[in-house]
C-alpha cells in the first residue's frame, strides 16, 4: 500500500503543477471500419505493421518452423498508456478523486478534514502538501471498507459517466483504435490476451471486457488483501487497507506467472515499467514478440518519453533498440488515434 501511496504522491505533485501537454480538441467523425482484406486499417503501412503482420504469420503457418499451437498463444498487454491514454495522470486517480467528491455527503467531517478538504476543494497543491499520509488516507477512503460488490458498482457507475477534465470524452473513448483493431487481429489467429498492469485489478476488470473484449479472468493487475465475511446471512469479500502484490516493472513476470501460468510470446508496453514483461516474453524459445507503444504525438493525444517523471520511456527504449523490439510511433505509424477520430 505504502508503495503505491508513494506513487500516487508523485502523481499528484504532477497534476497539482499542471505539467504534461494538452491534446488537441476530439475529432467527431467514425473511423473506417475494419475490413477482411485489411484486419489493421488504422495502421499505415510502415513497418510496425510489416512486423505484426509477419510474426502472426509466422506462429500461425501450421507447415512452418516457428508455429505455435493455439493453447501457447498467450499475448499479454499493459493497459495504461498501452490500450489507453494516461494522461495528465492515470484515470484510476481521477476515480479516486471523483469518489471522494462522491462519498463526501455521508461524511461531513471531510469538508474541513486534510487531505480530503482538499479535493472538495480542488486544491491539488494542496493535497500534495498532505504527502504520502494524505495520499494513503484517499486510497483507503476510496478503494478499501467495502464489499467487492460495492466497489465493482462504483466503479461501473463512475467510467459510464466520467469524463476526462481535457478531451471531454469518456474516459473509455480514450482507448486506442490500432489497439482494439490488434487485440482482435490476435484473437482472430487463436491468441489468447491479457492485461498485465499496474493498475488496480478490481478497478479494470468491471469494464474491460465490454472495452476491450478481455474478460475480468485475463486480468492481472495490482490487488489489495480481502476477507470473506458473513453479511445478513450471505458470504461477501471486503477489501482490506492491505496491499497484496504490486504488478508493476518486476512484479509483471511474476504475475503472468502466478496468475496465468504460461509465458506469453507476445507483449506489448509503453514504458519501462514495463520493460521486464517484455524481456520475460522474448527470454523463451521460438518465435516472440514484444512492442512499445511511443507517445510522440502532442496534437493528437500526448508527447512523452526519457524525461518523464511519471511514464518514462528510457531504458525500455534503448532495450528495444538493442534487441531488435518493436517501436510503435503514434505520430507516424496511427492513422487514428481514438476511435471515431478523423484519418
Amino acid at each position: 500500500m505504502r508503495k503505491i501511496a508513494g506513487l500516487l504522491l508523485v502523481i499528484t505533485l504532477t497534476f497539482a503543477c499542471g505539467t504534461g501537454p494538452t491534446p488537441a480538441p476530439a475529432p467527431t467523425t467514425p473511423a473506417q471500419p475494419a475490413t477482411a482484406a485489411d484486419p489493421l486499417p488504422s495502421w499505415n503501412d510502415s513497418g510496425s505493421k510489416k512486423a505484426i503482420v509477419e510474426f502472426v504469420g509466422r506462429v500461425t503457418r501450421q507447415d512452418g518452423p516457428d508455429f505455435v499451437p493455439v493453447s501457447e498463444r498467450i499475448a499479454t498487454f499493459d493497459n495504461d498508456g498501452t490500450l489507453w491514454s494516461e494522461k495528465p495522470v492515470p484515470f484510476q486517480l481521477m476515480f479516486a478523486l471523483d469518489r471522494v467528491k462522491a462519498m463526501a455527503p455521508q461524511h461531513p467531517e471531510w469538508n474541513s478534514k486534510p487531505p480530503f478538504a482538499a479535493v472538495l476543494k480542488g486544491d491539488m497543491q494542496g493535497l500534495a502538501a498532505t504527502g504520502e499520509k494524505g495520499i494513503l488516507g484517499i486510497v483507503a477512503a476510496t478503494h478499501t471498507g467495502m464489499t467487492t460488490d460495492e466497489f465493482t458498482q462504483a466503479v461501473q457507475d463512475w467510467i459510464t459517466t466520467a469524463k476526462h477534465p481535457k478531451t471531454g470524452r469518456l474516459y473509455t473513448e480514450m482507448v486506442y483504435q490500432p489497439m482494439l483493431e490488434l487485440l482482435s487481429y490476435l484473437r482472430a489467429n487463436g491468441f489468447k490476451t491479457f492485461i498485465v498492469s499496474g493498475g488496480g485489478v478490481e478497478f479494470m476488470r468491471p469494464w474491460t471486457e465490454r472495452v476491450y473484449g478481455i474478460p475480468p479472468e485475463q486480468v492481472v493487475g495490482s490487488a489489495g488483501k480481502m476477507k470473506l465475511e458473513v453479511r445478513d446471512g450471505k458470504p461477501v469479500l471486503v477489501k482490506l487497507p492491505e496491499l497484496d502484490f504490486v504488478d508493476e516493472k518486476e512484479g509483471k513476470p511474476v504475475g503472468i506467472q502466478s496468475r496465468i501460468g504460461r509465458r506469453p510470446i507476445a507483449a506489448f508496453g509503453n514504458s519501462d515499467g514495463d520493460m521486464q514483461m517484455l524481456e520475460w516474453a522474448t527470454a523463451g524459445p521460438g518465435a516472440r514478440f514484444a512492442l512499445f507503444v511511443h507517445h510522440d504525438d502532442v496534437a493528437r493525444e500526448f508527447a512523452y518519453d526519457r524525461a518523464d517523471k511519471l511514464q518514462q520511456f528510457n531504458k525500455g527504449w534503448d532495450e528495444a533498440v538493442a534487441r531488435g523490439w518493436t517501436v510503435v510511433s503514434m505520430k507516424d505509424d496511427w492513422k487514428t488515434i481514438y476511435p471515431g477520430d478523423r484519418k
